[in-house]
């Protein structure tokens, strides 16, 4: 039984400071249609502009993921995607009213209780997920990160993090299903060194931080003095100071909390990939700049993936719409310039058509002798045919009309066409045919690769 794609029920809302800017901010979750994906909306802007959640949009990394999408500035986007991602949703529009969202208690629980308190509804469109069939491997010497992904019907992540911390060691954390997400992930709270703290201060960050919102870690001997200044600058009360360790250590759910939490950042990372991932990760010291090469190079697989499911299949075997004396009684051309051979696709929005490329054609003979190459404003030529077949078909009587190219947009040239190759054209409607014009975009490809593509504006006139 097919999984459907999820979204909220109706709106919620919380409130809460950002973790770097100290700014107060309400975040808005609102249900969104089908194959949305999530959207951040910064509702305080003028015209309310959007940023996807994607990794094409991440513009900083140093201690949080920020997006970016001309005058839409999203930061700290970690927590909620990871709460949004882990609990199934899929689309989802996320309202903001400032730069950062809300740190609340330093990990993504309540984002997820909120959630699912809200409940999610199923929509008609099918869940879709991208399950890696080729290992994927990101090795970052910069930052001693590895990130490996392997084939796998189900998503699961596994991670070690080395600080070279007396206090923290080595430690491991590990999900085998997004089913135990909200138990095993989500309650896990961000954490910071002490010794950075004035640091990340100075640097104007983490002014919303405080020990609510951050596991801190002592690892190196302190006095109670220099303990009692840093709490100064957050102006927070002052902490007494019992050796190396997690100051705040009664807030810790898990033993291993950092690693979870590592666990929790690389999921709302891997949510600007656009899609529900299966297969297992396995990484070693990632932190945001590692996680978001990796999500790039995951994105370019489904962008690849995405683009082969469009290439269309010629089955020889299966009987065409069209054969050539089919397309002879619609298109006006002859030999030696007809040159669509069948038409194997054909709807009121698209039409796939066939081209056998032979030796025998006459333009070979002179381009060129030595190395025959279809001239690519043939091939032009060819798709322009095809495509005037799909706008033919909107007429009732097509044989009374021809196809007139307007205009012919972003032609690009990919690849060689040469004897023994079979082009095969798809034309898509950009826009439903409006006073007999028609935009369309085009493409030719020879098995799955694609050799030639642009955009056609033509206009159907009846023949007088």
């Amino acid at each position: 039984m097919s999984e459907k794609q999820l979204t909220i029920k109706k709106e919620i809302s919380l409130k809460g400071t950002g973790l770097h800017t100290g700014k107060d901010v309400t975040i808005t979750f609102k249900p969104a249609p089908e194959n949305t994906g999530y959207i951040f909306r910064r509702v305080d802007l003028e015209n309310k502009p959007e940023v996807k959640a994607l990794v094409d949009f991440v513009v900083e990394t140093s201690r949080s993921t920020v997006l970016q999408n001309k005058e839409a500035v999203v930061a700290t986007v970690e927590h909620v995607l990871s709460a949004v991602y882990g609990t199934g949703i899929d689309n989802l529009y996320i309202e903001i009213d400032g730069p950062e969202t809300p740190i609340l208690d330093g990990s993504s629980q309540l984002y997820v209780k909120v959630l699912n308190e809200v409940g999610f509804v199923e929509q008609d469109a099918e869940k879709q997920y991208f399950e890696l069939t080729e290992p994927i491997e990101l090795i970052d010497k910069v930052k001693d990160s590895k990130i490996y992904a392997y084939p796998a019907k189900e998503l699961s992540l596994n991670v070690m993090i080395d600080y070279n911390s007396t206090v923290l060691g080595n430690q491991y954390a590990c999900l085998n299903s997004l089913s135990d997400y909200k138990t095993e992930i989500a309650p896990s709270k961000t954490f910071v060194f002490l010794k950075e703290i004035e640091i990340l201060l100075k640097n104007n960050q983490i002014k919303g931080g405080d020990l609510s919102n951050a596991l801190v870690i002592v690892d190196k001997d302190f006095t109670q003095k220099e303990l009692d200044r840093i709490a100064d600058l957050f102006h927070k009360d002052h902490q007494i100071y019992n050796g190396r360790g997690v100051i705040n250590e009664k807030d810790m759910t898990f033993s291993n909390e950092p690693a979870r939490h590592k666990l929790l950042d690389l999921i709302g990372d891997m949510a600007l990939s656009g899609m529900h991932i299966k297969g297992k990760i396995i990484a070693s010291k990632p932190g945001h700049f590692s996680n978001i090469l990796f999500v790039k190079k995951i994105r370019e697989q489904i962008q690849k993936s995405q683009k082969e499911a469009n290439i269309p299949v010629y089955n020889e075997s299966i009987k065409p719409i069209y054969d050539i004396n089919g397309i002879k009684k619609i298109l006006p051309h002859r030999p030696p310039f007809l040159l669509v051979d069948k038409i194997i696709e054909l709807s009121e929005n698209h039409i796939v058509g066939i081209k056998n490329v032979t030796v025998n054609e006459d333009f070979f003979s002179g381009h060129f002798p030595e190395e025959p190459l279809m001239p690519g404003v043939l091939i032009v030529e060819a798709m322009a045919q095809t495509g005037g077949i799909l706008v033919l078909n909107s007429v009732k009587d097509p044989e009374n009309y021809l196809t007139y190219f307007l205009k012919i947009d972003n032609v690009k040239f990919k690849k060689k066409v040469v004897p023994g190759d079979t082009l095969i054209f798809k034309l898509e409607l950009i826009s439903p045919i409006r006073r007999g014009i028609a935009n369309m975009k085009a493409e030719a490809f020879v098995g799955n690769n694609l050799v030639t593509e642009g955009e056609f504006t033509a206009q159907i006139s009846k023949v007088k």
